[in-house]
């Protein structure tokens, strides 16, 4: 067996070298196969990890399936709100999963992402229901290690999160910021780890999801959590 100091999900990485296998390649190939046009997605788009959301516009007649959206596994649903266009994507839950769909997203013209979630309180804050606008996570999963350095912590863009928490506010939605322990199994958090994280800024404990999504060019992703 061999002796290695470092595990090799943070070894030998090149965070500022590109991709060689790249979305567009992926979306590209996929279209051929499906035949389906090449159509831009709307500019803004989100996440429902729970599809209650999808659920919600589907019921309602306000969603219908993008024409030109090429995921091998999921659906992107196009809806208006207030006279803009948005495209949501139901049940990609986990990090690694919904960054596969936010790569394909920014690829296929979304330059805003949003991800609306629920997320298991450690350190109650107020009762539910209420939002946390995620200003910062514990990197306790693997997938964020493969865009960035290790470090402690996967910080938000600060100005990105007050324009939420300002979008929110003239909305009338309770919210407040705070910091998430992301991790990538809902069932293996031992009780010493819960306490460990028992303070006020890890009052939420999120499955696999980083703040920030990996931004390309100049799309960026955003993510808040309803806890429970």
């Amino acid at each position: 067996m061999s002796q290695t100091t470092t595990p090799p999900i943070l070894s030998h990485k090149h965070y500022s070298a590109g991709s060689t296998f790249t979305p567009e390649s992926l979306l590209r190939e996929a279209r051929r196969q499906k035949r389906l046009p090449s159509a831009a997605v709307p500019e803004v788009c989100v996440l429902d990890p729970d599809g209650d959301i999808v659920r919600y516009l589907r019921a309602a007649g306000r969603a219908e399936r993008h024409p030109g959206w090429a995921c091998y596994h999921t659906d992107l649903y196009a809806f208006r709100h207030e006279g803009r266009e948005y495209g949501i994507v139901g049940c990609a839950v986990g990090a690694a999963f919904a960054v596969l769909i936010a790569e394909e997203l920014f690829a296929s013209g979304c330059r805003l992402l949003i991800s609306v979630t629920s997320a298991g309180q450690i350190a109650p804050v107020r009762a539910p229901p209420y939002f946390i606008v995620i200003e910062r996570a514990l990197r306790d999963e693997g997938t964020s290690y493969h865009y960035m350095p290790p470090s402690e912590y996967s910080e938000v863009d600060s100005h990105l999160a007050k324009i939420v928490q300002k979008a929110l506010a003239s909305a009338g939605v309770s919210a407040t910021a705070g910091a998430t322990w992301t991790t990538d199994t809902r069932f293996a958090k031992r009780s010493k780890q819960s306490r460990r994280r028992c303070r006020p800024e890890f009052s939420r404990s999120r499955w696999k999801r980083p703040p920030s999504m990996p931004s390309r060019g100049l799309a960026t992703g955003r993510c808040f959590v309803s806890p429970t």
